[in-house]
């Protein structure tokens, strides 16, 4: 399965009985729109350098994500900062959501997702995955 397809799935599921009417193709696309991709698939690397760039603090967020203990929680307000409110409001307006839901089901998704796809710092399957760690690194 796709990177781009989990993250889909994943933010549906995280949405409880809100993401019942969702489409997965529809997810798929307003996720591209809203986060880095790379020939259109999720680009992780690029996505946790959204939060580790010269911020100590979101750098330790990302980091619990990535090491192979327990995921810190990722805000609401934080996601709107890294990524930007408008970007949000857009994408929850393609799904026929409200902001506030986008956002939390976002909020759960992400770390959930970079978790499963990381091990010891490394994101699996993904020969940049050193990149992110080395970015981490240099936070610390």
């Amino acid at each position: 399965m796709s990177l781009i397809n989990m993250a889909a799935q994943l933010f549906i599921s995280k949405l409880g009985s809100n993401g019942d009417q969702l489409n997965l193709g529809s997810v798929v696309t307003a996720l591209q729109n809203l986060l880095p991709t790379q020939n259109g698939e999720l680009d992780l690397s690029a996505l946790i350098a959204q939060f580790t760039n010269g911020n100590e603090g979101l750098a330790n967020l990302a980091s619990s994500w990535l090491s192979g203990g327990d995921n810190a929680a990722l805000s609401p307000s934080t996601l709107l900062d890294v990524l930007g409110s408008d970007r949000i409001a857009n994408f929850a307006n393609s799904l026929g959501l409200g902001q506030d839901t986008a956002t939390s089901g976002l909020a759960q998704m992400l770390p959930e997702l970079i978790d499963k796809n990381s091990e010891n710092g490394d994101l699996l399957g993904n020969a940049v995955g050193g990149l992110a760690k080395g970015l981490l690194g240099k936070l610390f």
